[in-house]
């Protein structure tokens, strides 16, 4: 490899390392906002919760705390994705996001559950709160706070992509609901002398079990595996059809391995009149571009050879697509060649998940084009869209 291809590949491997080291410090100066905003919240509402006699107030201080400690969580979780990659995790420890995503929102489970329990005790045994007014513009202070903690850290976290401070936006956005029901409860018993924090606390704990659980089961299934996105999968092909002679851009897996780190593989066609030189050449430029443009790392590019000297195949292509198409649950095919000299045909079907059977798909598409080119050994391939929608 020359010396300019080598910066040209070093380059985006620089900038991308840039870009990585600016969002980690992004991610933890936003948590440690968090972190002091929560514990001077949680002192607040502990002092005037403990003199008023209010568990709604007390159970709101002991939510701050737990909202502080995701926010360590989110530094932890951000520091050791940051590791570099080693021998024992070649892709490195971006995935730590997703355990640290998956810890807080269990804290949030653990906090609407416990809320919960407190809350059905004072159904039980009532204490009668004795608001002050100190407290109470204790209360709305708090509300502000969090409302603007809120906004913040979740608009943050949608920028740089970190579901950990999106998680724990949202889970500020519920405090200040949860400090408006209490400050609602306050003035409804000062008025009336009815008090209503405990049953209100009651259904805003229930709020706050059903946000957990959504947040969980988010995270999980992105540590399981979830289909690409479907813009991003749309702009990589995008830039790999940009290349002179490449004719198509299928089969796209993309590999997440943490927020924005991506490995993958693509097939590609080209003319079968392509020499292997050539052909390498063009893969290391396209693995560049895509790398550069999308900090995606092509660790495969698979090629179809398309047919340039048969003239009958294009025509015998466009009848078989045509049949194969009229299946209401094949979304595409590619990869088509014509071998002559061995009379063959090959091409691969990509059949959607939503088919009852996709084997029985596969086996009629087999059926119909066998019956229109009988002479002809088939190899069709069952394919999937990784990145169907």
């Amino acid at each position: 490899m020359s010396a300019s291809e080598k910066a040209a590949q070093t380059a985006p491997e620089n900038d991308t390392a840039a870009r990585a080291l600016q969002r980690d410090k992004i991610i933890i100066k936003t948590s440690i906002i968090g972190i002091a905003a929560n514990v001077f919240l949680a002192a607040l509402k502990a002092v005037f919760g403990l003199l008023t006699h209010s568990i709604a107030i007390v159970l709101d201080a002991v939510n701050n705390l737990s909202d502080a400690a995701s926010s360590v969580i989110t530094i932890v979780g951000t520091k050791l994705a940051g590791k570099a990659p080693n021998k024992k995790h070649p892709f490195g420890h971006g995935r730590a996001e997703y355990l640290s995503a998956m810890l807080i929102s269990v804290i949030i489970l653990y906090a609407g559950i416990t809320s919960f329990t407190e809350s059905v005790k004072k159904i039980i045994t009532p204490v009668t709160p004795d608001y002050t007014s100190a407290a109470l513009i204790m209360v709305g202070v708090a509300i502000a706070v969090k409302i603007i903690l809120g906004i913040y850290v979740k608009s943050v976290g949608k920028k740089v992509n970190s579901d950990s401070l999106v998680n724990s936006g949202e889970d500020a956005a519920l405090d200040a609901v949860i400090s408006a029901s209490t400050l609602a409860a306050a003035v409804i018993f000062l008025l009336t002398g009815v008090s209503l924090e405990s049953w209100l606390g009651a259904v805003i704990s229930v709020v706050i079990i059903k946000s957990g659980v959504e947040m969980l089961k988010d995270t999980i299934s992105k540590i399981l595996g979830e289909s690409a996105d479907a813009d991003l999968a749309r702009s990589i092909k995008k830039t790999v059809l940009s290349f002179p002679d490449v004719s198509g851009a299928y089969d796209l897996v993309l590999n997440n391995y943490g927020p924005d780190r991506f490995n993958g593989s693509i097939h590609i066609e080209l003319p079968d009149t392509y020499s292997a030189g050539e052909i390498d050449e063009l893969l290391r430029e396209i693995t560049v571009e895509v790398f550069s443009r999308h900090n995606v790392i092509l660790t495969a590019i698979g090629v179809y050879s398309v047919n340039t000297s048969n003239d009958e195949a294009a025509k015998m292509r466009d009848k078989i697509y045509s049949t194969v198409l009229d299946n209401e649950f094949v979304v595409q095919t590619h990869g088509f060649y014509v071998n002559e000299k061995k009379k063959t045909i090959r091409f691969d079907a990509v059949i959607s998940f939503d088919a009852p059977d996709r084997t029985a798909v596969y086996a009629d598409i087999c059926k119909k084009v066998g019956q229109m080119y009988p002479g002809y050994e088939l190899q069709i391939a069952l394919d999937t869209d990784f990145t169907e929608e």
